[in-house]
């Protein structure tokens, strides 16, 4: 018997591996995604037309929160709803916008799916912005204090999803830790720091250095959210994180060994909305997914980097 999946943003950094991952396992997949300008929409549309050339994927370029969802989740069994607008710092000059991109599209989404007759399950890609500056390390029960628009968006999505889990539609929410990677979105800081280093420009830093994240690698990422469509796990927010803190003072150190260093490095003020450390206890991500992070992070940021390297090198070959 086929079985189908829906993926929103399904063309994104995470999204297409995801997607990937199931064509591999043998299902077929509707993708979704409407190639917003959150950020440079080529790397997107590449993405998609790879996935295309596999029979078993067809792609919706539609906009979650307007397009017709009833067609598109007929006959899914599985949504994985990685759709939304990212990013802290952009989302304070235009909230209205992270509102539809992430809290109606959400919506949206969950009434379609508690409709369809064959979908049993909802993944949410939610974000450990919702935590804010909770202390370490972040317990899916412990307080959640956003300290964006962004998280504050994610936060309500999350919610919804969850409201929603009951017999008819079980539902989860991931909340991811700061995922990386080669293919990493070009906003992110671990891309533009390395990029920077490789082309021998400063690096602009927004605080002191001493910042930490729980980053985590993308694969595993991909792997904890395939996990979660079929684990006994339905009606709560999940931690995804690499298990481990790591300074920017000591992604810097690693960088210029990656590179041949040194890094030039301007600090300038914390950046509104950037939490000042982030920690995922993991607890429940081991017990209800049994899930482990396989990727630590010297190991990935070496692969992201040199997947930078080889566009760098590609692009002076062909001028592009």
């Amino acid at each position: 018997m086929d079985r189908r999946c829906v993926v929103t943003g399904a063309a994104g950094f995470i999204g297409s591996r995801l997607v990937g991952m199931l064509l591999d396992e043998g299902w077929w997949v509707a993708g979704v995604d409407a190639f917003t300008d959150s950020y440079d929409p080529e790397e997107k549309l590449a993405r998609a037309e790879l996935l295309r050339s596999n029979p078993r994927y067809h792609h919706v370029t539609a906009d979650v929160a307007e397009t017709d969802l009833d067609a598109i989740l007929e006959d899914a069994e599985v949504v994985y709803h990685l759709a939304g607008r990212p990013g802290v710092r952009d989302s304070f000059d235009i909230p209205l916008k992270y509102h539809h991109d992430n809290v109606l599209a959400t919506t949206r989404l969950v009434h379609a799916a508690r409709r369809a007759p064959a979908v049993r399950r909802l993944v949410y890609a939610s974000s450990s912005s919702v935590y804010g500056n909770a202390a370490l390390p972040f317990r899916e029960e412990g307080p959640t204090t956003p300290l964006s628009p962004y998280g504050q968006t994610k936060l309500v999505a999350e919610r919804v999803c969850l409201d929603a889990n009951d017999a008819q539609l079980e539902t989860t929410a991931l909340r991811y830790f700061t995922v990386y990677g080669p293919g990493q979105r070009p906003d992110m800081g671990l891309r533009r720091f390395a990029e920077a280093a490789l082309e021998g420009r400063e690096i602009s830093l927004f605080g002191d250095g001493t910042q930490s994240r729980d980053f985590t690698y993308v694969d595993d990422i991909v792997r904890a959210t395939r996990l979660a469509a079929e684990a006994d796990v339905a009606g709560l927010a999940v931690n995804v994180g690499g298990g481990t803190r790591i300074s920017l003072n000591e992604v810097f150190e690693l960088l210029a060994e990656l590179t041949g260093g040194p890094v030039s490095i301007r600090r300038e003020p914390f950046a509104r909305g950037d939490a000042r450390h982030t920690g995922a206890d993991l607890t429940r991500a081991h017990e209800r997914l049994s899930f482990q992070a396989h990727v630590d992070f010297a190991d990935g940021y070496a692969a992201e980097v040199a997947w930078l390297g080889e566009r760098s090198r590609v692009a002076l070959r062909t001028g592009s």
